[in-house]
């Protein structure tokens, strides 16, 4: 199956840890990104200074954090589709985090 390329064109702030997503395919989706913060990278956005730095990076479409996270755009776009998966891979990152303290 070929991979859809979808490309970010805005984002705003909904609440906290949440985004409305809008697509250069003229879709949008709200994303609460709190069940998937942790981990290396992810885990830093739950520093609310450091999510609120959100921006669309110009290059490559997708929104980018200054810690260096980002997401595949069709990954935002389909959300709903994956973040059963997400948040199960978010908790592995918390629980291998939690065994190295």
């Amino acid at each position: 199956m070929p991979h859809r390329i979808v490309r970010v064109v805005s984002s705003q702030i909904e609440a906290p840890y949440t985004l409305r997503i809008r697509f250069d395919d003229a879709t949008e989706q709200v994303v609460c990104f709190e069940p998937i913060l942790f981990g290396e990278v992810y885990g830093p956005l739950r520093n609310l200074e450091i999510f609120n730095q959100v921006r669309v990076d110009p290059e490559v479409h997708t929104l980018v954090w200054p810690n260096g996270a980002d997401f595949d755009p069709a990954t935002l776009h389909d959300w709903p589709d994956h973040l059963e998966e997400l948040t199960l891979r978010a908790r592995r990152w918390e629980g291998a985090a939690s065994a190295l303290s």
